[in-house]
Order: C-alpha cells, then structure tokens, then sequence
C-alpha cells in the first residue's frame, strides 16, 4: 500500500547540505499501528512529513498504491493530503471561533460535499470519537483531550487511508493519554496508523509494529513487511474543489468573528484609500488650476504677430548712444548714425509658407489660432431716436471673440471656458455681432455709440438685442466729381440700400 523506496531529504542550512533521511527503505501494511522512535533530529518528523506530503523528497520515490510519485503536481498533492491522509498534531490546530462540528465540517469543503451530507458525517464521526453532546461548543471551552479528539475526528472525516499522528499525547495528562491512544489503536483496526513520539512506553503498549530511526537511518524495525500480500488498492480520491458560496460563508463567518480586527483594518484601509484619493484629487485639481491660469493669462494677454513690431532693448540703447564718441567734442566734423525709429521698428514678412506652418502646429499646445486684418469699414446704425449716424473708421478686425477662438482638439474651447454667454447663442459660423460686458455688466461708451444707443439712460439686454447696423459698400459711399470722391451724406439712403450689409447683435 505504501512504500518508502531509497527516500532521502537534505536541507541546505548556511550552505551546507545536512541529509535528513539517508536512502530510507520500508513498507507499510494497509492497517497496522506503527510508532516510530528516536532522538530530537533523528528525522522521525521529516519522515511522517514526506508520506504526509507536506514535504518532498530529495531523491527516491514514495510509491502508493503501486503508483510512483515522482511526476505528481501539486493539484496531485493537494488531493492525495485531502482525501488519502489525516493528520493530528500535538497543537491540535483548531479553529479557535469555531465550533467543534464546524471544525470538523471544514475538512469537507474541498471535498465539494453538500451542507447536508457535511453535517451529516461530521456529527457521525464526532460521535466515533465520543463528542456527539460536544458539537456546538468551541475549542476554549474544551480540555485537551476533548480538542485533541476533535482533531482526531477532522483527521477521519475523509476516510482517509493512512492517519499520521506526530506527537498526539504531547500536551496531554497520562490519563487523557491513554484515552487517545486507546481511540488511535482502535482505528489502527481499520487503518494505516503512523505515530511518531518519544515515549516508549506508550509505543510499546500501544503498537504492534516500532521503527528506531537514528540519523536519517532505520536501526531497527520489530515487525518488517515485505510487501509479498497483495494489499494495493485502486487508488481514489476527486480534485479538491471549495464552491464560491462556500468559500464565501466561510470568509463572512470569519469576518463576523472578528468584528473589531475586521473594522479597525476596513478603517486602516479606508484612510490609505482617501489619502491616495486626495493625493489624486489635488493633482488633478492643481493641474486644472494651472490650465485655466494659462488660458485666462491668454486671453487676456494673446501672443500676437503683426507685420510691425518695436524692439527696444539694452543693446539697442547703448548703439543709439555710441558710447565710443565724446561728448562736446573738439573736432571739425559730424558722424553718421541710424534713425532710431528704423531701428525700433522691425518688419516681419507673413507670407503664405509662414500661414502654412502655423496651420500644421500641434493645436493641442495652443488654445487657438485668430488672423486679424485691420480693414476700416464704412458703419451706418440708426439710433433709438431714428436718427441715422455715421459710424467712421470702425476696425472690426480687433474683437476678443476671434483672438482667440475655440480649439478644436478641445471640447470646450477658450471661449467657452473665459466667458459665460448671458443672452442669446454665439455662432462663428455665421457674421454677427457679440457684445463683451464686464463682471459689473459695464460696456464702453464708444460701443454704445457703435449700436446707436449713445446717451441712453438706461439699457437693457433687450435694447442691445434688437440693434443691428449697415456696412456701407465703398463704391456706395462715395460719389465721383470729376476727379474728385466725395462721401454720400444720405445716411437713411445708404442704411436702407440693398447694396448695404446687415449685422445683427447675435440672438
């Protein structure tokens, strides 16, 4: 059934390599009562830890069932421990905030065993091993024996094969002792049972078969098998699965066990989680701030190239001054030097390859790109009164909404984001005029003039809404003498002409 075949562990410990077990031979029968003996290091537990698979080997082969285990996975393993062994220890390793039937029922969670049939068996088992009044009590409210017995119980609740016991009677009175190890040799009756201890007595009261171990080596072996019966079983046992409504009880029971733990590290957890939130937040927001600071910055002040700009700095002045000169001098004769407003003034040539490489920018570092043509248009409004006025020289070209247009990379452009619209509906694709008010509402004079509102005592959105004014064509307004153009003083017939271009303040 199972066979130790030239099993050898070492350990590297501070590199060097210290052998544990030394080419360990031996079989086991399919029930007997085995206690292996020996000193503190001999290697007893690294045994009981290899047929456990708890441990694997450094070279040699653990043969079950006539099968070799040298090419087992770890999924393997896993089921091999789950449905084939049963381990007790002399920590028993319970559960402390569950119960003893529920301690005994975790044993059965991988097994993929419904609620029901859990139950079911566990309280059968826990009555085997003398427990059934004790199922709904939790290990601090039991003895030694009792929970040691528990331990024993959630060992069998599989039916395993083999049950390993290291030191079950460690922490137990003598008489408890006895109790435990009378209820393991009645297994042994049924099973493979392997102890290792270091109380002889007990061995050799209790076992039927004792195996001496000193320095990784069997010394001795009071009742040998040699493997010639025919005990080898079909080996057995369904991949170890927990449902995810299992899994999950189990996390909230142990959840609800630990409340104030519980709460304290979702609180912890909570704290990290708004700090980086904030973290994130100010970034974000500082980010935010810095865009709008840039964009509010140009509208206010936009970079702007014209076909005439002044320079005027430090060089420039020391060049106009010719520092190498004399002041007063004594000398018959006059020196050249430049004209300062030449100097001053540059002239920048915008040709189309100039417009061409500003149109291909990247307009994700720009808030939008405006040209501005400074054309003198002939204006005619008529005014509140009905009185029609000449509005002379009027540059259109400069107005705040076509500096800085919207950037199409951008969902909300400069405009958008610098100016709220209080009445009507901007559209740049269509001509029209857009009046800009102040954060108090205030508007130029000369824009009242402009709209033909001039000297008006109050004005409202509404009168600014329904003014419009006439571009006046040139060939209209002037009138040929001669040689000579004079301008057309019929306001009224220009403004009404078909020839004239109505803009309206958009609505």
């Amino acid at each position: 059934m199972l066979e130790l075949k030239k099993i050898t562990k070492v350990y590297e410990v501070a590199g060097i390599n210290q052998k544990a077990l030394n080419k360990i031979d031996i079989k086991f029968r399919k029930n007997e009562f085995v206690s292996i003996l020996g000193q503190s290091g001999s290697g007893k537990t690294t045994m009981l830890n290899i047929i456990g698979g708890l441990d694997q080997y450094s070279s040699g082969d653990l043969i079950i069932n006539g099968t070799s285990t040298k090419k087992y996975t770890d999924r393997d393993w896993d089921t091999y421990r789950n449905h084939r062994v049963g381990f007790v220890f002399q920590s028993y390793n319970l559960i402390p905030h569950q119960t003893a039937l529920q301690n005994v029922e975790l044993a059965l969670t991988l097994s993929g065993i419904g609620k029901e049939e859990r139950r079911k068996r566990s309280i059968a088992v826990l009555k085997k091993v003398g427990l059934e009044s004790q199922i709904n009590k939790k290990p601090n409210q039991m003895s030694g024996g009792q929970m040691q017995r528990i331990a024993i119980a959630r060992a069998l609740i599989n039916n395993p094969d083999i049950l390993l016991a290291d030191e079950p009677t460690g922490a137990l009175d003598s008489e408890t002792s006895i109790q435990i190890m009378d209820l393991l040799k009645e297994i042994a009756n049924e099973k493979l049972v392997i102890m290792v201890t270091h109380n002889p007595d007990l061995a050799n009261e209790y076992s039927n078969r004792i195996i001496k171990i000193l320095d990784g080596k069997i010394i001795d072996d009071t009742n040998p098998y040699d493997g010639k019966e025919d005990e080898n079983s079909v080996e057995t046992g369904k991949k170890t699965s927990m449902s995810f409504k299992t899994a999950l009880a189990l996390s909230l029971n142990n959840l609800m066990t630990k409340k104030g733990r519980t709460i304290l590290t979702a609180f912890a957890g909570s704290i990290g989680i708004i700090g980086i939130a904030l973290i994130l937040s100010l970034s974000n927001g500082f980010k935010v701030e810095i865009d709008n600071f840039e964009k509010k910055s140009l509208s206010k002040a936009p970079i702007i190239i014209t076909t005439q700009s002044m320079t005027m700095d430090e060089a420039m002045i020391d060049d106009m001054n010719n520092n190498e000169l004399k002041k007063y001098p004594d000398t018959k004769e006059v020196y050249v030097k430049e004209n300062e407003l030449n100097m001053m003034v540059h002239q920048n040539v915008i040709t189309e390859s100039y417009v061409e490489y500003l149109e291909k920018m990247d307009m994700s570092n720009l808030s939008g790109i405006a040209y501005e043509r400074g054309t003198n248009l002939i204006v005619v409004n008529k005014d509140y009164k009905d009185n029609y006025n000449l509005v002379s020289a009027l540059n259109m070209g400069l107005a705040p909404w076509t500096l800085l247009p919207s950037n199409p990379n951008e969902t909300d452009g400069v405009i958008d984001n610098m100016y709220d619209v209080l009445v009507g509906t901007i559209n740049e694709d269509e001509p029209g005029l857009i009046i800009q008010v102040d954060i108090k509402n205030q508007i130029y004079d000369t824009d009242l003039k402009v709209l033909g509102l001039e000297n008006k005592e109050s004005v409202t959105f509404e009168d600014i809404m329904n003014q419009e004014i006439k571009i006046i064509l040139n060939d209209d307004y002037y009138i040929q003498m001669g040689d000579i153009f004079y301008p057309n003083q019929k306001l009224e017939q220009l403004y009404n002409s078909e020839n004239s271009i109505t803009v309206k303040v958009q609505a």
